[in-house]
């Protein structure tokens, strides 16, 4: 049941209960995969690039960003030529609130949705996640 009020913090108990493992900052790719700045490499089924001040998109190395663009491919969030790979908090990503605070959880919402149903096409015999388990609107 959702009260209508935003969430304003997700604690890391939270997190943990829903499955959420937090790790160090991400400092490169090794072999194609993550590495973490404590060495680990791990192997990941999405990346969902939330962008803030300064988006950073010089850290995508793919062919997402077109000569001249000031953002990426994409579809309200959704890189259709990526699977795997999503944004949150781009300008007008869905509405003109999209990359204000009081926006970003319905579309963060929306991409884990799409992040779903992507793996219950690839998985159908899995039970799919039941969504905003973390009380997001």
């Amino acid at each position: 049941m959702s009260t209508g009020e935003p969430l304003l913090r997700v604690k890391p108990k939270d997190l943990a209960e829903a499955g959420v493992e937090r790790v160090p900052r991400v400092t490169g790719v090794q072999h194609g995969l993550p590495q973490l700045e404590d060495g680990r490499r791990i192997d990941v089924a999405n990346v969902v690039w939330c962008t803030g001040f300064d988006p950073g998109f010089s850290w995508i190395d793919l062919p997402v960003i077109e000569e001249g663009a000031r953002e990426p491919n994409h579809r309200s969030g959704v890189v259709e030529d990526v699977p795997g790979l999503y944004f949150v908090g781009l300008k007008f990503l869905y509405s003109v609130s999209s990359e204000q605070i009081h926006g970003v959880g319905r579309d963060a919402a929306r991409i884990g949705d799409a992040i779903a149903a992507r793996r219950a096409e690839s998985h159908p015999d899995r039970p799919r996640p039941v969504a905003n388990q973390l009380g997001s609107t």
